[in-house]
Formats: structure tokens, C-alpha cells, sequence
């Protein structure tokens, strides 16, 4: 099939590549002629994993091409999927000025029919938002063209969105035209080969799975986060408690790990899109709101453990930490909503000094903190502990697991571990003579 897909960032990207590999021609857009220029030539812009050679071996089989020309994607293309930004505005509801944006381009240009694709996430009724904007745009023309909306919502992990592409949980389709979902379902049949993945649903209905999805996900992290704290207060041990909880089949164990709370470019804008979107309809999303008021103070939870830790020996007014993980979440260099953030500025208000490290967020991250001169983003991952004050892990990279905590010891100056994500083992921190304070569980401090 042709297609043709709008915005070059993770969602757009990752479905023009793993389409292609399909079989598929598609036709990817981007108005950035500079992002155009690198991904032609086979040069991914974005981190995630197996992306890069997905698009090399597909722009070489020439199923995958990319332009700035909407008009020419569209052209050939039955499918036109719509992925471009829906941020987040100061009062928490959806930018949707880009896909306003788009839906008037479309509008200008289509000539025959076309099926709009709604892939962005994005507030329940914009489907019907889009429809009206290209129907304006067709009157305007003078002409009569017929085209179809439907949502068709991602459900990807940044990290792993190669993978859940083309092995999704389910796909979700927003349409009451029987032949629209007929001709989804042909798109998407090689991506659900062992088992019906197709889920047809009304538009409005689709468009809330989304947010509610990404809710529910976000409820069971601040949750988890809430007990974490409950259980440092009364002495009890949250790995131990998310062991015994998770054994439910009910409940489970994924996303139930305590930390520092989520971030990212999904859960803290979808969150906060779906409190505004009930509160606009009259609601009160008692629950939501609660969920993004814990995630909130999980992300500064961190910082104020080195503060209590050096409060009695003299305050961190010109000390150092290293600090390990930069990006929200490993295997990916996304920076947006990261807990590291909150806990460097408010650190480094405090007067501390802060030395970084992440495997591939370390460019994002100067950029994003090139105007604090107490942060230095350094390129080895032993380099920010050399001499500084304490270490602090806040992303779980695998390659924080197991590192040389004798090696570590030498170099510190105070033989302390904060750990935001529980990777370490209290036992073992105690036998190697480390202070080590963690999430939902009692601290060790070690001798003086």
C-alpha cells in the first residue's frame, strides 16, 4: 500500500520504518529540510533502539523515501497518518496547533480519496475537529472530495517502540465506516499474523483508550511510589511488599516499581491532557489529579535525601555530586519530564555542584543545561564520582547495575549511595561500607 506519513519524531519515524518493512511504500514528512537532508542519507535524529538500521535497509530498498513536499506524499497515498507534536500548554490541556496545522494542508491539497489517519495522541473529539477543518478548506476550494478521519492511537514505549510496533498488544481503530476499518485491517494484518490484534471502536471511544491507557499506568507508578514512601516511614520494605502484591495476577508486576517518578514525553502530558479534558466537560478527575500531585513530589523526593543526609554535616552548600542518568528512562536519550532535571535545579539552587553522566543523553543534556554553570555533563561514566561528595543514580541504565562500587569507594570523598531506582542490594551496600539510602526502604548509614 501507499502511504503517507506526517512528522519525522518517534511515533512518525518508527511507523513509516516498521511499515516499509512491511512491504509498504511510504512517504515520510517533515518541514525541517535539515532532519529531511540527515534521514536521507540513512541518519537517524532521534535515539531508540534498531530504528537506524530499520530506516538504512529500507530507504536502500526503496520502500521508505522522505520529503518536505506534502502535496508529493500525498499523491499516491491512501493512508496519510497524521503524527506530529501535541505538547503540553502552561494550563495542562493539548497544543493542537500542528494538527490543525496539518488538517489544513490536507485540506488544500486532497484530490481523491484519502483515509486520515489521527496517530497523535491527542483530546478526545479532534477527529471530528480534523474532519471539520479539511471539510472548510474543500468548501473554500469549491470542490467535493471524500476522505475518512480515524484515530489509530500509538501505544509505544520509547526505549522499545521498534519492538511493540511490529509486535503490538492490540491496534486500536476509531471509525463507524465498515470499509475504512476493512482497509485498516489489511494494513495491519502482517503485524497480528498469530492472532486477531484489531480492536474497531467508535472515534471518540479510541481516542479516550489512549489517555486512559497511559493513565492507568501512571496511576500504578504514583501508587507504587506512595507506598514506597509509607513504608519508609513504618519500617517496612517495598521490594518486599511489590513482591508480595505483584504475585496477584490481578494486579501483576509490571510498572510497579517505586523511584523517582515518571517522566517522559507520554504519562506527564497524557496525565495532565486528561484532567483538563474532564475538567472542560464538567468533571472532577479526583483521582488523576492525585496521581500527578504524587508524581510531583516523587520527582523532587531525591534531592531532598541528599539535603537531609548533609543537613547535619554542614549542608551541600559546595559540594559535589556525581550523579548517574540523565534521560527519563534507559534505552532512550529523551530528557523531557526527566527527575534528573528536578533534581539538579533544585541541588544546584541549593549551591550544589553537580557532575553527570548518561550513555546517550549527554549532548541532550547540555543543551538543556547549558545556562546552569554548576552542572558539567562529562563523557565516561567513572569521571563525575572522582572526588565528589556522594553518587546518585536517577535512570536505570544496565550498566549502573553492577559497577565497581571498590573503585567508587577509593574516589568518593563520603562513601554514599543515593539510589533513585533500587538497583543495589542493602546487604551488600552495607558490607562494602557504603551509606545508602534508596526508595521504600530503611537507609544504611555507615560508620563514621
Amino acid at each position: 500500500m501507499n502511504i503517507c506519513i506526517i512528522g519525522t519524531g518517534y511515533v512518525g519515524l518508527v511507523a513509516a520504518a516498521c511499515l516499509a518493512e512491511m512491504g509498504n511504500d511510504v512517504v515520510c514528512i517533515d518541514v525541517n529540510p535539515k532532519i529531511i537532508d540527515r534521514l536521507k542519507a540513512g541518519k537517524v535524529h532521534i535515539f531508540e533502539p534498531g530504528l537506524e538500521s530499520l530506516v538504512t535497509r529500507n530507504i536502500a530498498e526503496g520502500r521508505l523515501t522522505f520529503s518536505t513536499d506534502l502535496a508529493e506524499g500525498m499523491q499516491d497515498a491512501l493512508f496519510v497518518f497524521s503524527c506530529v507534536g501535541t505538547p503540553s500548554l502552561p494550563d495542562g490541556s493539548c497544543d493542537l496547533s500542528y494538527v490543525d496545522q496539518v488538517a489544513a494542508q490536507i485540506g488544500r491539497i486532497i484530490d481523491d480519496y484519502k483515509i486520515i489517519v489521527n496517530k497523535s495522541t491527542v483530546p478526545v473529539g479532534t477527529a471530528d475537529r480534523v474532519k471539520g477543518i479539511i471539510a472548510e478548506e474543500l468548501k473554500a476550494r469549491g470542490v467535493s472530495v471524500e476522505f475518512d478521519v480515524v484515530s489509530n492511537p500509538e501505544f509505544l514505549k520509547e526505549g522499545d517502540a521498534v519492538n511493540d510496533f511490529l509486535k503490538p498488544d492490540r491496534v486500536i481503530v476509531g471509525t463507524d465506516n465498515v470499509r475504512t476499518a476493512k482497509l485498516l485491517e489489511t494494513l495491519y494484518a502482517p503485524f497480528a499474523r498469530s492472532r486477531d490484534k484489531m480492536i474497531v471502536m467508535g472515534v471518540r471511544s479510541a481516542e479516550m483508550t489512549k489517555y486512559a491507557a497511559n493513565c492507568m499506568l501512571a496511576t500504578k507508578i504514583s501508587f507504587m511510589n506512595e507506598v514506597a514512601n509509607i513504608c519508609e516511614t513504618v519500617g517496612a520494605d517495598v521490594r518486599e511488599v511489590r513482591a508480595g502484591i505483584g504475585s496477584d495476577r490481578r494486579i501483576g508486576y509490571h510498572f510497579i516499581y517505586p523511584g523517582v517518578g515518571y517522566g517522559g514525553s507520554c504519562f506527564p502530558k497524557d496525565v495532565r491532557a486528561l484532567i483538563n479534558t474532564a475538567r472542560e466537560y464538567g468533571c472532577t478527575p479526583t483521582l488523576v489529579e492525585a496521581v500527578d500531585a504524587v508524581n510531583n513530589r516523587q520527582k523532587g523526593m531525591l534531592a531532598e535525601k541528599i539535603k537531609r543526609y548533609f543537613k547535619e554535616k554542614g549542608g551541600i552548600q559546595g559540594r559535589t555530586l556525581a550523579l548517574w542518568g540523565l534521560a527519563f528512562k534507559a534505552n532512550t536519550d529523551d530528557m523531557r519530564e526527566s527527575a534528573a532535571l528536578d533534581t539538579i535545579r533544585s541541588l544546584t539552587d541549593a549551591g550544589m555542584t553537580v557532575r553527570a553522566y548518561d550513555p546517550v543523553a549527554g549532548d541532550n543534556a547540555r543543551s538543556i543545561l547549558r545556562d546552569n554553570a554548576s552542572v558539567t555533563v562529562m563523557d565516561n561514566q567513572y569521571d563525575p564520582v572522582d572526588g565528589a561528595d556522594a553518587l546518585a543514580v536517577v535512570t536505570d541504565w544496565n550498566q549502573f547495575r553492577n559497577p565497581d562500587f571498590t573503585r567508587i569507594k577509593k574516589m568518593l570523598r563520603h562513601a554514599v549511595v543515593f539510589d533513585g531506582r533500587n538497583l543495589f542490594s542493602r546487604s551488600f551496600m552495607k558490607e562494602m561500607g557504603f551509606s545508602y539510602i534508596s526508595v521504600g526502604r530503611q537507609p544504611i548509614i555507615a560508620e563514621s
